[in-house]
This record gives structure tokens, sequence and C-alpha cells, in this order.
């Protein structure tokens, strides 16, 4: 099992804004270039959205599947790659201060990926998921959130900064 964990300088509820974009993944995980949710409900539990991977000329599609949504703490899903298999990745949003903690784990389930399952595969999720999660981070980070101005507004006035 590939246990990685990442902190990101923003609330769980700004990290849960962007996983609940089923457009914005190709931003963010490791070997999608599009992806794109088949319904309005991304992330609700039972809801998929489809994927693009392109290594050079080759181009193949696959398919995620929310198998548990607990806005804004949990996201688990079911990611199924054809002949290659099926594998679960669950994200944990963990608060950390005014941060958020997240937690990856993933692992195969079925197909090819789960039989041949062992140590270098884990070493080899173990770098997707330090790449992916530091490109969530910055995804999530490159948007700062609004400032409360110190009368209460949402958007200050410069000289109120």
């Amino acid at each position: 099992m590939a246990v990685r964990h990442q902190l990101i300088r923003r609330s769980p509820e700004a990290v849960w804004a962007v996983l609940a974009d089923g457009t914005r993944y190709g931003d963010w995980v490791v070997g999608t270039s599009r992806t794109h949710p088949t319904d309005a409900t991304w992330p609700r539990t039972g809801s998929r959205i489809v994927y693009t991977v392109e290594l050079g000329p080759w181009k193949g599609s696959g398919e995620t599947i929310a198998r548990r949504s607990e806005p804004p703490h949990v996201l688990e899903l079911e990611a199924i790659s054809g002949w290659l298999g099926t594998a679960r990745i669950a994200l944990e949003l963990r608060p950390w201060g005014e941060n958020t903690m997240v937690i990856c784990d993933e692992h195969p389930l079925r197909g090819i990926a789960g039989k041949l399952h062992n140590a270098v595969v884990d070493a080899l999720i173990q770098l997707r998921h330090r790449s992916m999660l530091s490109r969530l981070a910055e995804v999530v980070e490159r948007h700062e959130p609004p400032r409360q101005c110190e009368r209460g507004h949402d958007t200050c006035h410069p000289t109120e900064r």
C-alpha cells in the first residue's frame, strides 16, 4: 500500500473545492491530460469522471468512480484503467491549524496491476504521489483566498489592507 501526505496551505474547504471540480483533475493528477465529469453530481458517491492519458503518440482513456464522498474530508475513488485493472485511491483532508494535511492512500484492486502488486509497484506509486500531491498543492495555493477588510466586507479598498 502506498501512503503519502502533503501539507497544503489552505483550508480543507479550499482543497475540497479543487477535488470537487471534475474538470481540474488533469491539472494535478499525474498521467491525465483531460478530465470531465459524466454528470453534474461529481464527486457524489457513484458519480464518474472520464479521463484521457497521453504517452507520446499513445492515447488511452479511463474512468474514475467516486466510491465514498464525505465533503470536505474524505474522497475515495476507484480508477478503472482498462486492461491494467483498477485502483483504490483514498484522499483524506485533515485540518492542520489553518492548513490541510492531505493523505493519499492508493493500491491496485483488480486486473494485472492487482496481480503484480508488490513493493516495487508501491515505490513507483510513491513517486507518482509525490508529484501529484505537489501539483495539487500548487493548484489550490495558486488562488489566494478572499481577504476580509476591517469593516467585514468581502473585498477591501487598498487602504484597508
